[in-house]
């Protein structure tokens, strides 16, 4: 096999072949366009292969590696970063708006969140308003609805209360809403009720984002950053990643690119590639997908509701849907599927790949389904899906939010909804909820980011930058970013 190394800023090669080169040309002809946006595109010669080289490699383009690619271009002096995602359009898998409840999680409202796992959300929510801030499309990514989580019944209300006390010093905004409050805010989940209820919540900041549109601005914002070269490789696949001295090499279907480093932020597989180079052995993957479900707008906000503590999924929770005018959507539920991308079942392999079953994942099951709530919301959730069943069982779900929905106020929100990769720690024999980073400091970094792993897309980028500064020892305006989006 020929090898060509190519510069990528000029399109020549490194090595001067004369007359050979010629021979070479008219023996094995490929076409090499070199521009911004298509400098990696390449024929096929007869047993050539072309190499090209970067300086950091980005794997997913979703909210996450979009975030670090718009960092990396406006806040260090790296002068190649390539990006590469295997569909042919920026942020069309989790970070969909169909495929996720569109809520930008600040940790005032999530009753699962611990104090010190709410102030991180806040501030990386705070990054993303900052940012989209200064966009003149800001309204078309951030929307201001009223928010709040509810408590319902004694317990719940008291639990509330308890909750609003600690963390109102670090939420300023964060106000408690007494049943009068809550009727005047969302009229409709006070209609028909019977049992107490308060509430805590937000009415007149940012609570839903677009991270599709979000997505997009990173990577228009970061190609326009001047004297980098900046690309984005949409409808290319990589098929391997392997490391070769100090450099990496990514195999794609369009040829092979070496990088000084390497992200890889592309959810579930992001597992799959850190296996493949004997990382993360100590994790497994269990897909878990959501399922959503349109009423008429019965809501004029997003009202949540309280999180079972023995329950390691959402608790459901109603939300206008920025994309479908005149609806709520109620959801997610929370099934268990064998695919690590929801409606693609060509990734049905994939998991089973990253699953690596043995007898420390059977005892994480065997803990999950020993306990009656969990395993009876296991079964339950299944049942949300047959046709027959669903929406009758899940109308007694949103009638804790609403009580005067009807049956035909339900329909049943085809090819909406996502999966989130909830990892398994094998060593610990539990679930590792949130978000995952393997990083053996060899100059790649893998990233599994669930919910709220998109809004905290700004935060993730900032550690990765850090990492990837040191390790190459490269310029980083770090007092820069700081003030555009970290300081009021």
């Amino acid at each position: 096999m020929l090898t060509l190394h190519l510069d990528w800023k000029t399109g020549k090669s490194l090595v001067d072949f004369g007359d050979l080169g010629n021979a070479l040309f008219v023996r094995y002809p490929i076409l090499v366009i070199v521009a911004d946006d298509a400098r990696f595109q390449a024929g096929k010669g007869d047993g050539l292969t072309i190499i090209t080289k970067t300086d950091v490699a980005i794997v997913g383009g979703g909210i996450s590696g979009t975030a670090l690619l718009y960092l990396l271009a406006r806040y260090t002096d790296i002068k190649d970063i390539c990006l590469f995602e295997k569909y042919d359009k920026i942020a069309i898998v989790n970070s969909n708006g169909t495929h996720n409840s569109q809520t930008l999680h600040c940790g005032d409202i999530e009753t699962n969140y611990s104090l010190e796992k709410a102030l991180e959300v806040q501030a990386s929510a705070n990054m993303v308003v900052r940012y989209v801030g200064q966009l003149p499309e800001r309204d078309n990514i951030l929307f201001k609805f009223p928010k709040m989580v509810l408590g319902v019944g004694e317990q719940e209300c008291d639990s509330l209360r308890l909750r609003f006390e600690k963390f109102s010093p670090h939420f300023s905004a964060n106000r408690l809403f007494e049943a009068k409050d809550i009727e005047r805010i969302e009229p409709q989940v006070m209609q028909g009720r019977k049992e107490p209820v308060v509430g805590m919540g937000v009415e007149n900041e940012y609570t839903a984002v677009n991270f599709n549109a979000l997505a997009n601005s990173f990577v228009e914002n970061a190609r326009s950053v001047t004297g980098k070269n900046i690309s984005v490789q949409l409808g290319t696949k990589i098929t391997n990643i392997s490391q070769d001295g100090s450099l990496f090499r990514l195999k794609t279907n369009k040829g092979v690119v070496e990088a000084r480093f390497v992200v890889v932020s592309a959810g579930g597989h992001s597992l799959l590639y850190a296996q493949g180079m004997g990382y993360g052995l100590n994790y497994s993957c269990l897909p878990v997908a959501g399922s959503f479900y349109f009423t008429p707008q019965v809501l004029n906000g997003k009202v949540y509701t309280i999180q079972n503590d023995k329950l390691p999924f959402a608790a459901v929770h109603g939300d206008p849907d920025i994309l479908v005018e005149g609806k709520t959507r109620f959801g997610p539920t929370a099934l268990i599927l064998p695919m690590l991308e929801r409606y693609n079942y060509k990734t049905i392999p994939e998991f089973f790949k990253v699953l690596r079953p043995d007898s420390r994942v059977l005892k994480v099951f065997w803990d999950l389904f020993k306990v009656s709530d969990t395993r009876n919301y296991i079964f339950k959730n299944m049942l949300f899906e047959v046709p027959l069943l669903r929406r009758r069982l899940f109308l007694q779900d949103v009638r804790k939010i609403v009580p005067s929905l009807k049956l035909s106020d339900l329909s049943y929100a085809k090819n909406f909804g996502g999966i989130r990769p909830v990892m398994i720690d094998k060593d610990n024999c539990k679930l590792h909820l949130g978000e995952a980073r393997i990083s053996p400091g060899s100059g790649i970094i893998f990233n599994m980011t669930p919910s709220p792993g998109a809004t905290s897309c700004l935060g993730n980028a900032v550690k990765d930058v850090e990492t990837i500064v040191e390790f190459l020892a490269c310029g980083y305006e770090k007092q820069q970013l700081e003030q555009d989006l970290l300081t009021d």
